[in-house]
């Protein structure tokens, strides 16, 4: 009877055993998973508020263009505008 008893202790203390190390390795798991998203959340920001930069000055200097390009074609209608003007009067002398 000593042995039945013997192996039932054992294992109990096998089972007890096994649950510590999976609390531990589950434990140790976790910590890792929390760290590793952590840092993939802290490289996520940092690259958004880098490319948010970048998109910043391309904004910037897109509006610039964009400002350029409407006082060049206001430049352009302005010039097409007095051309037809004095044509106009030219026209009409001509022909008038």
């Amino acid at each position: 009877m000593t042995t039945k008893k013997n192996r039932k202790t054992d294992f109990s203390k096998k089972v007890e055993k096994a649950m510590k190390d999976v609390k531990v390795k589950a434990t140790k798991v976790n910590d890792y998973a929390l760290n590793t998203t952590e840092e993939v959340v802290t490289d996520t920001i940092e690259i958004a508020n880098q490319w948010q930069k970048v998109t910043e000055k391309a904004l910037k200097g897109g509006v610039q263009l964009l400002e350029n390009q409407q006082n060049i074609m206001f430049d352009a209608l302005e010039t097409y505008k007095n051309h037809f003007v004095k044509g106009r009067k030219r026209f009409r002398e001509i022909f008038a």
